[in-house]
This record gives C-alpha cells, sequence and structure tokens, in this order.
C-alpha cells in the first residue's frame, strides 16, 4: 500500500505543480479579474479550500512533535496549498519502508 501511496501522491504533485505552472505561465495571479474574485463561488471555494489546509495541519500537528515544525507546516500549507502537503505525505511516505502497514503513516509514531 505505501508503494502505491508513494506513486498516487507523486502524481498528484506532478499534476498540481504543472497546472500551476502553466496557470502561471498564462497569467499572474495577481491579474486575476475583480470580477472572479468578488463572485460569491470563488468566495466559497476560497473559504473550502482554507479550511480543508486546516484540517490537513490537524493531522501534521498530531503527527510532528515539535511546535517550530507544526509551525513551519502551518505557513507552507497555506502558502503553497496541496504543494505542500503532497510534499509532506511523500516525505512520510518515502521514510517508511514499502511493506509497512498503513498505521505507520497515520498515526503518530513514539
Amino acid at each position: 500500500m505505501i508503494q502505491i501511496l508513494r506513486f498516487i501522491f507523486i502524481g498528484f504533485l506532478a499534476a498540481i505543480l504543472g497546472t500551476t505552472i502553466w496557470a502561471g505561465s498564462v497569467v499572474a495571479l495577481w491579474d486575476t479579474p475583480r470580477e472572479v474574485a468578488t463572485h460569491p463561488w470563488f468566495i466559497a471555494t476560497l473559504v473550502d479550500t482554507y479550511l480543508a489546509f486546516f484540517t490537513f495541519w490537524l493531522w501534521v500537528a498530531y503527527k510532528e512533535t515539535g511546535w517550530i515544525s507544526r509551525l513551519a507546516w502551518l505557513v507552507a500549507i497555506l502558502f503553497l496549498g496541496n504543494i505542500a502537503m503532497a510534499i509532506y505525505v511523500l516525505i512520510k511516505l518515502f521514510r517508511l519502508p514499502a511493506d509497512a502497514p498503513l498505521e505507520k503513516l497515520l498515526l503518530r509514531q513514539s
């Protein structure tokens, strides 16, 4: 299962990076039209996204034992979003043996 998750999250990271690079090459983030940035669904999507980021970070805060690491990952997730989240999971996955049970990924190791 760990090996499969490694491939899945590498694919996620590649897709996110590819899409972000493509979008950035077409239009700068700060050039988002006012009609888009003030649209209710855009705002709802941002609220949903940042609440999901915080939810994921709660798991990171559970996994990490030091406050510096917890805060660094919070900043990374808030600024990089799913890029940081995929990197975090990949770091954890590559620190595990391929035959490790899923609990080793999900639960805090003492």
